[in-house]
């Protein structure tokens, strides 16, 4: 058993890597400097500036290996940046990237309630629209 939940954590990190990287990866190709800051911790992904850092971007990717629903956590305190990309079927193949801000993120929550604890949730039909699939223009060249 302790093999299954090592193997599963090892997995949603792989995925998680996927979304970063390709994040970062799109937003060079936009000219942006992309960093990613330390994983695991909590707040922004990546740290995007364009060359004379006149220009300055906090993005949180969050990544789903398919379609599904973007769990958030116990608390909206921690979405935070200038914009939050879902990034879904990295298992699937190319991946698809939605670009929000925090507040439209925010706005589109839905909250959970289950024995007594409550979790925040963005549901696929909330981020999966026009609007914001890949909708990398929002963020605009550095």
């Amino acid at each position: 058993m302790g093999n299954e939940i090592a193997k599963a954590k090892k997995d949603n990190q792989v995925t998680g890597n996927v979304g970063l990287y390709y994040v970062c990866y799109r937003l060079s190709r936009m000219g942006w400097n992309a960093m990613p800051t330390a994983r695991n911790a909590r707040g922004i992904d990546i740290i995007a500036y364009n060359t004379d850092c006149s220009k300055m971007l906090g993005i949180q990717v969050k990544t789903l290996s398919k379609s599904a629903p973007v769990p958030l956590g116990n608390s909206l305190e921690n979405l935070m940046g200038d914009f939050v990309i879902v990034v879904a079927e990295v298992a699937l193949g190319e991946p698809r990237a939605y670009i929000l801000t925090p507040e439209e993120a925010k706005e589109r929550i839905h909250k959970g309630h289950k024995e007594g604890r409550v979790s925040f949730w963005l549901h696929v039909k909330k981020y999966d629209t026009e609007e914001y699939r890949e909708a990398w223009d929002r963020i605009g060249e550095a």
